[in-house]
């Protein structure tokens, strides 16, 4: 990895210290000089971004040596960035980690879970359009996201104490949000819970919304477990792929994405499926695949009989943060009561 200083705060003390991780993503892309889109180079960001010069921050860049495609990421990847920003962490205000934008809310998601007790921003942030294109997203979210990665109170304390994403003008919890365009620029969005700042000529925080600061330490936790599996009901599944899925493998834990408020068929197979996986010692948890409203098992009796055999309930929690705070629980090597018992409750403010 590389290491780079830009002390844009010269000559005067900086107001901030901001750490920024380059991991890859369209963001960090321009154009080199056989016109073809590449890696930029950090050690001339001010000339790409000029706008950094207006801020009275040190800001320190560590770049990937091979920048990746975030479709790439894999939780050892959860495991560096934690290690990188524990280690630096009493020498930051804050950090921002600059993502593609497929795997932004996994990352996002799996830092939360290993930060226990932060009270300094984590802002991920990206691009739609690279900032080697004339008409881009990049410059404006970077920017963004170093101002609110810097903002203090008047004590000095952070203003965003959590592990955030920046997109197009809204700052969401990172384990509340999802990727839900690819087109356009507003990226992402949470269903389930309300920004926690939205950027016009001034940056508006929901301060109701944020994380109150901690009064414990600071603490990385560093390991997860990523024998998880996803499955996703739909009408006509086979009772071969449904097995194979739940039974013929040696995964620990299995989210499974229901219809609406928690439904599940009510089919013999079906159920006798999902019990058998159960008494192999699976955690089977149950979330909705609908982006807003929550489960709610026994509301219906095709979600009432889930609870009966003990299935968790993933209440509004999004896909990426079941699958990560499983990794994450699964990781602490804790027995499987406690782990349904912290599976069903919030531990970082990723449900209700």
């Amino acid at each position: 990895m590389r290491t780079i200083t830009i002390n844009t705060a010269t000559p005067l003390p900086p107001q901030a210290a901001i750490l920024v991780i380059y991991t890859g993503g369209t963001l960090g892309m321009g154009y080199n000089a056989q016109g073809v889109l590449s890696p930029l180079d950090f050690e001339r960001i001010q000339e790409r971004i000029p706008e950094l010069n207006r801020f009275d921050y040190e800001i320190t860049v560590i770049a990937f040596d091979k920048p990746l495609d975030s479709s790439n990421i894999v939780p050892n990847h959860w495991l560096i960035l934690a290690e990188i920003i524990e280690r630096n962490y009493e020498k930051f205000d804050g950090f921002v980690i600059l993502h593609g934008t497929d795997t932004m809310a996994y990352t996002a998601s799996a830092l939360s879970f290993l930060f226990e007790n932060l009270a300094k921003p984590v802002i991920l942030t990206g691009a739609q359009l690279p900032i080697g294109q004339a008409r881009n997203d990049a410059r404006t979210n970077f920017v963004t996201a170093l101002e609110i990665a810097g903002s203090r109170n008047g004590e000095g304390k952070a203003l965003v104490p959590e592990v955030c994403i920046y997109f197009d003008y809204f700052l969401w919890r990172g384990n509340r949000s999802r990727k839900v365009e690819s087109r356009h620029f507003d990226a992402f969005s949470s269903q389930n819970y309300p920004h926690l700042a939205e950027v016009g000529i001034d940056i508006q925080y929901n301060f109701s919304a944020i994380m109150p600061l901690p009064a414990q330490a600071f603490r990385v936790h560093t390991k997860m477990e990523n024998s998880v599996g996803l499955v996703k009901i739909f009408p006509g599944m086979p009772e071969i792929f449904l097995e194979k899925a739940l039974l013929e493998n040696d995964l620990q834990a299995i989210v499974l994405e229901t219809y609406g408020s928690g439904n599940a068929p009510t089919h013999e197979y079906f159920l006798k499926t999902l019990e058998k996986a159960i008494l192999q010692g699976k955690i089977l948890l149950n979330i909705s695949q609908c982006y807003g409203g929550m489960v709610m098992q026994g509301k219906y009796e095709t979600s009432k009989s889930l609870a009966d055999m003990g299935v968790v309930s993933g209440k509004d929690i999004t896909t990426e943060a079941a699958v990560t705070k499983l990794m994450f629980l699964l990781g602490q090597n804790l027995p499987k009561t406690e782990t349904e018992k912290l599976l069903a409750i919030s531990l970082r403010g990723e449900m209700s």
